[in-house]
This record gives C-alpha cells, structure tokens and sequence, in this order.
C-alpha cells in the first residue's frame, strides 16, 4: 500500500471518529437541554452509531489488507511471467537501523 494512501485512510478513520464525537456530544447537550428524559435516548444513540463507525472502519481496514495482498499476488506472478524472482512480502532492508539492541 502506497504510505499516502494509508496516511489517508488514516486520517479519515480520526476525522470520522472526531466528527461522530463532536455531533454526538452536541445532540446529547442538546437534548438533554430540551427534555431530560431524552438524554438517554440519544446518549445510546450516539453509543450505537460509534459502534457502527467501529465495525466499519475494521470492515474497511481488512478489505484494504485484502486488497493490498490481492494486488501483491498479481505483482508476483507479473514478475513471475517476466522470468523475474518476486521478493517474498517480508523482505525488508534495515541496513543502518541501530536501534539500541541486537538482533
């Protein structure tokens, strides 16, 4: 996945979050303005949309992963066809990495 694409997934996942959050808050301030009995009401409301929000963004997180390694797939069997050897998924270059232990 292109580090663009997952800093925008990413950034639309928290812009959600903080949307839902914020709207949410305000209902239930105004709500429970309006009449205390409806507080509760849209306090388990807002409780139920974040959960839908929750199941969603792990539904489109595990159909991005999905995607990822389709098209990783399709990469490896393109260079397969080219006589080329695909770099197996876990392939990593940490030359330079000296992070304070060894490995």
């Amino acid at each position: 996945m292109h580090p663009a694409a997952a800093a925008g997934a990413a950034a639309g996942r928290l812009v959600h979050f903080a949307v839902s959050g914020t709207l949410g808050g305000l209902i239930i301030r105004g709500a429970s303005k309006a009449a205390p009995k409806v507080k509760p009401v849209a306090r388990r409301a807002l409780v139920n949309g974040l959960a839908g929000g929750i199941v969603s963004g792990r539904w489109l997180g595990s159909a991005a992963e999905e995607a990822r390694l389709k098209a990783g797939d399709m990469v490896a069997e393109a260079r397969s066809s080219l006589g080329e050897e695909a770099a197996p998924p876990s392939a990593v270059s940490v030359e330079g990495d000296d992070h304070g232990h060894e490995h």
